[in-house]
């Protein structure tokens, strides 16, 4: 078995993170939790509620209970769906809304999502489509993940959960962690509290935003000891990314300009990790993070960690726009969801080419050295 540590960082994205979804699903069903030890998984937005999900399969499964935990993540996105004809409807309407005023066509009506206005609004919704699955995001998420129950399922060789959210008042970020029994209905919330959508969540004194404001997904925080816990340095992370890093030509029209903006938001806090990341593993290959310089900052890593990417096909998301990340009809997150599978299948199957390179047609000293060369580079 290979017991190679790795962690797993899900990136928040509104519906879109059906293909998180997608590709964590691919991921267990394909037992790369027999075939790794994760230490962590972290996630922001709808990347953290996914993440949470599959976190809490690993613990039940450690119980030996026999649910899988894809079907546990899967059953959540699908309760998540519009699945009457008048959650389709409603849909519908206000995705194409969001899309006229994308295009320009209809002027912006802005609404806190404190005001008394939006909460009728949004009580009227509620009473009218009768799901609350789908109209309420804390029964959703209580549905699916018992969290009286997890103090009693964590224990301290059980990987960590890591979830981002910004704090309002304080301009600071805040991870919350299992590691320190933080993870809570609420700080799920926190991590998923678009401002426009809902209104800032209190935990302990604190109000908290959608965690694109603060690590999207925590990267950095997989290094720390403090946050992950005793002995939980990942040697890999992997990143479940929503958000396109590249782009084909520069956006013109609103619209494509809006979408392009969304994406860079999405993203920066990402890149700013990933740079802190190449700057801590120059510094390790290069000998200068002395042991009393961790112990000060909680680094609990001496190895260079690698860092490997599940991207959306380019084909799908050329054909996503911003309100996109707002719809939840079925065909578009059964489409996501197919396409994470299919990302993560192919992560692994390129993964597992890189540890068993074919063999070069020449003199069988040359192959010996190429396949050294290979699994050390």
């Amino acid at each position: 078995m290979n017991t190679k540590r790795i962690a797993i960082a899900c990136q928040g994205g509104g519906s879109q993170c059906a293909f998180v979804a997608g590709a964590l699903k691919a991921l267990f069903d394909r037992g790369v939790h027999e075939r790794f030890q994760i230490v962590g998984l972290s996630g922001t937005s709808g990347g953290a509620i996914t993440a949470a999900l599959a976190w809490n399969g690993l613990l039940r499964s450690a119980r030996g209970e026999r649910s899988s935990i894809s079907d546990r993540i899967v059953a959540l996105w699908r309760d998540l769906s519009a699945q009457t004809p008048r959650e389709v409807l409603f849909d519908g309407v206000c995705t194409q809304l969001v899309r006229l005023v994308e295009y320009g066509f209809v002027p912006t009506l802005a609404r806190s999502p404190s005001s008394l206005q939006f909460r009728l609004w949004q009580q009227a919704a509620s009473l009218a489509l009768g799901r609350p699955e789908f109209t309420d995001l804390r029964a959703l998420v209580t549905k699916h993940i018992d969290f009286d129950a997890l103090p009693g399922l964590v224990e301290p060789q059980s990987p960590t959960l890591l979830l981002g959210a910004g704090d309002v008042l304080e301009g600071s970020f805040k991870i919350f962690t299992s590691a320190r029994a933080e993870i809570s209905a609420e700080a799920l919330l926190a991590s998923a509290a678009i401002p426009n959508l809902f209104p800032a969540v209190w935990v302990e004194g604190h109000a908290y935003w959608d965690g694109i404001f603060a690590s999207n997904p925590p990267v950095i925080s997989f290094l720390r000891k403090p946050l992950m816990g005793e002995g939980k340095a990942p040697e890999e992370i992997w990143i479940i990314q929503v958000n396109p890093a590249q782009h084909d030509e520069v956006p013109e029209a609103p619209d494509e300009i809006s979408d392009r903006r969304n994406h860079l938001a999405g993203n920066l806090s990402l890149q700013h990790e990933l740079q802190v990341l190449e700057m801590v593993n120059m510094l390790l290959q290069e000998g200068a993070l002395t042991p009393a310089f961790r112990a000060r900052f909680g680094f609990d890593t001496t190895e260079r960690i690698a860092v490997r990417f599940i991207r959306m096909s380019k084909g799908l998301a050329r054909g996503l726009d911003y309100p996109s990340k707002l719809s939840r009809i079925p065909a578009h997150i059964d489409r996501l969801i197919a396409d994470g599978e299919r990302q993560a299948n192919a992560f692994l199957a390129e993964l597992d080419a890189a540890a068993f390179p074919p063999l070069a047609a020449t003199g069988a000293n040359d192959n010996a050295e190429q396949v050294h060369a290979r699994r050390h580079a």
